[in-house]
This record gives C-alpha cells, sequence and structure tokens, in this order.
C-alpha cells in the first residue's frame, strides 16, 4: 500500500519558520520526482516546490528565496523548509509524487 504521510504544519507567526516532512511508504520513489502543492481558501490547487531524481529543483515565484525543498531517498521522504512566512503563505499543504498524494498538512500564518 503506498501512503504518503505528511507532518509539521501548524499555525506561525509572519516571519516564522516550519519545516514539512513527508514520508512515502509501499515503495521506492528515487526515480520519481516530489513536489509540494498548497491550497489556500477560495483558491486553486498550485505547484510550490518540485524536485527532481537528480535534484534539481523548481519553485513558484511567491516563495523564491524563502522556501527550500529537500529529499532524503534513503528515508523515502521529502521536506519543504519554510522561512519569513507570510499571511498569504497560509493554506493547506499537500505531497504529491507521481499520481499519490498526501492527505495534507495546514500551515496557518498570522499576522
Amino acid at each position: 500500500q503506498v501512503q504518503l504521510v505528511e507532518s509539521g504544519g501548524g499555525l506561525v507567526q509572519a516571519g516564522g519558520s516550519l519545516r514539512l516532512s513527508c514520508a512515502a511508504s509501499g515503495r521506492a520513489f528515487s526515480i520519481n520526482a516530489m513536489a509540494w502543492y498548497r491550497q489556500a481558501p477560495g483558491k486553486q490547487r498550485e505547484l510550490v516546490a518540485l524536485i527532481t531524481s537528480g535534484g534539481s529543483t523548481n519553485y513558484t515565484d511567491s516563495v523564491k528565496g524563502r522556501f527550500t525543498i529537500s529529499r532524503d531517498n534513503a528515508k523515502n521522504t521529502v521536506y519543504l523548509q519554510m522561512n519569513s512566512l507570510k499571511p498569504e503563505d497560509t493554506a493547506v499543504y499537500y505531497c504529491n509524487v507521481w499520481s499519490w498524494w498526501g492527505q495534507g498538512t495546514q500551515v496557518t500564518v498570522s499576522s
């Protein structure tokens, strides 16, 4: 059974930091790209960050310089380090690999 289990979300004040984790199980994803998406209230789900099997990364413009995606293939885990958080970062954050999705973790940033 493939499972993606996310953790690390929560409440934080503007300017603070959070580190999200997504641990995959059921099969290895070392050859796959892994990504973080988010969906804010009333908005469409958007791609936030992606990391390829080789470690190349891409970010949506709004988070460049603030967020860092990384992966540990030995642990089958992808991370999202979020610094200098803004209220507009408030959303449910989802881990994605191939066609599998995590359950989502809530990130709330207060003013």
